[in-house]
């Protein structure tokens, strides 16, 4: 959050995750004016579903690398998503906050690791299958560049 006091940023999106939301309170707080926070549904953790609180050796080393190269035929039940999925959500809130930003400004995002990877993924034009590799350290700032012609990176 300090870091990014240096920058006026006309937007702050977040998660509606409460760990999201706190740190983008951080971020708001140390803007000199800056209005409340964004919330952007689309911005959520990759719903794991019925995976949610097991371990990776109770889900299986195999599944968990089907998963990862985008088997669907393996997205967990009650609700889980699979990457396709988290990543179509995630570039529709992302190009709308984008639809929202004046030209030359810059805001940012607070959320989540999948779903920066599915930001970064798409700016860096990766094949989906090969997002579950890209490693992005915990709290860590990523920035990436818009035109504000062509709304392309």
């Amino acid at each position: 959050a300090s870091y990014l006091s240096r920058f006026d940023l006309q937007h702050i999106a977040s998660s509606p995750l409460s760990r999201a939301m706190f740190g983008a309170r951080q971020v708001r707080d140390n803007q000199n004016d800056s209005d409340d926070v964004v919330v952007f549904e689309g911005f959520k953790e990759l719903d794991r579903g019925a995976w949610c609180g097991k371990t990776k050796d109770e889900i299986g080393a195999d599944m968990l690398a089907r998963f990862d190269a985008c088997d669907e035929s393996v997205t967990p039940g009650d609700g889980g998503e699979s990457y396709p999925t988290l990543k179509s959500r995630v570039i529709k809130s992302r190009d709308d906050l984008l639809e929202m930003i004046d030209v030359g400004r810059a805001s940012a995002i607070v959320s989540h690791l999948q779903v920066t990877r599915a930001m970064l993924s798409d700016a860096l034009e990766m094949d989906i299958k090969e997002m579950a590799g890209l490693k992005i350290a915990t709290a860590s700032i990523t920035c990436v560049d818009y035109c504000s012609t062509t709304g392309q990176q």
